[in-house]
């Protein structure tokens, strides 16, 4: 489903989804049980992270598989197709490391966080403060020599697992962003119960007077915004490439079922109804994964592509939620026991249409770049 993306290795984009569902298959009662237990399966992510599929984007030099963002999206979409474990926050973490990391953090984290040894989260998002970096009230003032951070967190994905998350601040200077161990004193996890990506399980993280040192800062202190947005398109990209895997998924699993579920003299994909629902769901999901595609090739090139990647995700959200939801058309009452994974696939997608950018804020980036932007005056 990635026909437009440009590899660096088109030998490894032809074998990687095969050992990607073949390494599925073989974890699959182990992330069945973590996924409903709400578990991080730590082994089999440093499998993953031994086979190169957690650092994607990063150079073999540190550990990773050397590739782009083309290679990201089709690991991500394969991960959301077979229920493995989502990289999308460690590859975040590589990216921000990769552009804006000094040579003390790179070599501290960098090929650690690519190879599934040192776990990654970050802690942007806070109560009340919804999808504006403007609403945080997490602070980070200068003392002796260090910085003393004080906040809370909320929406953190692997944020009791994880060794060093990065954490938003507003200093003096303005919104900063720091690398902070999470052993540290001051540092706590309350663990919530996410209704869905509960291979990545999500908690809410408490700053009380976390001293780290001025090494910490990532980047610059008060360039925060810039550094959220050097991970912002391609974050969406992944979102939408596992969004796109999740649609996969479930028809698969529905049109499998369907083609042997006897009805009359017949099975039940010889009704219209039914070959028309397939029909769509395959159009909506060829119509994103193009869309994905273009974004990603546009983001390898270093090219402004900030309303193609805001598209690419809303097409996937709206691709997957028709595939997920619809398939229940083709398995009926086979769908509805938690042995099963059509739960699982509507309540990940769930979660994807909110995480990132939700379907709200997609449309309002597009519709304001439009209004405003000579780019698309033609549209206008």
């Amino acid at each position: 489903m990635y026909p437009l993306l440009n590899f660096e290795d088109d030998a490894w984009a032809r074998e990687a989804p095969a050992q990607l569902a073949a390494f599925a298959e073989e974890v699959e009662d182990e992330l069945v049980a973590a996924e409903r237990a709400g578990r991080f399966p730590a082994d089999i992510y440093a499998e993953m992270g031994k086979r190169g599929w957690v650092g994607p984007i990063t150079p073999k030099t540190y550990g990773g598989l050397g590739g782009g963002v083309a290679e990201y999206c089709l690991v991500e979409e394969e991960i959301g197709r077979h229920g493995l474990v989502p990289v999308q926050v460690s590859v975040q973490g590589q990216r921000w490391l990769l552009d804006w990391g000094s040579e003390e953090q790179t070599e501290q984290y960098l090929e650690g966080v690519a190879r599934g040894e040192i776990i990654f989260s970050e802690c942007i998002s806070e109560p009340g403060g919804g999808s504006s970096l403007r609403n945080l009230r997490a602070t980070a003032r200068r003392s002796n020599g260090d910085w003393v951070i004080d906040g809370v967190k909320t929406h953190v994905n692997l944020g009791r697992e994880s060794d060093v998350t990065l954490v938003y601040a507003v200093a003096e200077e303005g919104l900063s962003a720091f690398l902070v161990d999470t052993s540290l004193p001051g540092v706590s996890a309350t663990p919530r119960d996410a209704i869905g990506l509960r291979l990545i399980p999500t908690c809410d993280m408490a700053f009380e007077n976390v001293r780290v040192p001025d090494s910490a800062v990532l980047g610059e202190p008060g360039r925060g915004l810039e550094t959220f947005l050097a991970t912002f398109n391609m974050s969406r990209l992944g979102n939408a490439s596992e969004l796109i895997g999740y649609g996969r998924r479930a028809m698969t699993l529905g049109t499998e079922y369907a083609q042997e579920r006897r009805i009359g003299d017949g099975v039940l994909t010889d009704y219209q109804g039914i070959q028309w629902t397939i029909a769509e769901a395959y159009e909506r999901l060829h119509a994103a994964s193009l869309a994905r595609d273009y974004a990603a090739n546009l983001d390898d090139e270093l090219l402004v592509h900030g309303v193609e990647t805001s598209l690419a995700k809303k097409l996937a959200i709206t691709a997957a939620e028709f595939a997920v939801n619809e398939v229940f058309s083709l398995v009926g009452g086979y769908g509805l026991y938690y042995d099963q994974a059509f739960t699982r696939l509507v309540n990940d997608t769930k979660v994807l249409r909110v995480a990132g950018g939700s379907l709200e804020v997609l449309r309002n980036f597009v519709a304001r770049t439009i209004l405003t932007s000579d780019t698309y005056a033609g549209l206008r």
